[in-house]
């Protein structure tokens, strides 16, 4: 199991990916993540690209969907979706390797994010998302991020 930092970490990455996807960001953090889940299996890292592929599509095409108003229909929903996923694959990545490990896939994910967020950032600094998974709220902007629990952890 994970402690509250690789959880929210795993949660940045979920957000960086929905925030990036479509930005100039984008090759840079799809090609690195890719790789950092691939761990060295080419046929991984093809799997994970096409996963990132099919995120950047389904996000674009729900952004095209908006009423002439500019409220989005199913944008909101696509994005929390595909973060949970992204920071589901991250859990499982996280969770699967041995302690000292972990610690430098952490560091190069905070590294990624870090330079990815520089371009997904908001000019204006305030809240960027948020997404409601289940029994936590994951909140991010200006390059930080809050994970707030509905349950009763310790």
């Amino acid at each position: 199991m994970l402690d509250e930092a690789m959880v929210a970490l795993a949660a940045s990455v979920g957000s960086g990916v929905v925030q990036a996807a479509g930005t100039d960001a984008w090759l840079a953090l799809r090609n690195r993540l890719a790789r950092l889940l691939g761990r060295g299996d080419r046929q991984q890292e093809t799997v994970q690209l096409e996963r990132l592929d099919r995120t950047a599509a389904e996000l674009t095409a729900a952004e095209a969907e908006q009423d002439p108003d500019g409220r989005a229909g199913d944008e909101g929903e696509e994005r929390a979706r595909h973060g949970a996923a992204w920071r589901t694959r991250t859990e499982d990545l996280l969770e699967h390797l041995e302690p000292a490990e972990r610690a430098a896939v952490a560091a190069e994910l905070r590294a990624l994010l870090a330079e990815a967020g520089q371009a997904v950032r908001p000019a204006a600094g305030g809240i960027a998302r948020n997404v409601f998974l289940g029994p936590a709220a994951v909140q991010s902007g200006d390059g930080n991020v809050q994970v707030n629990r509905f349950d009763s952890r310790p």
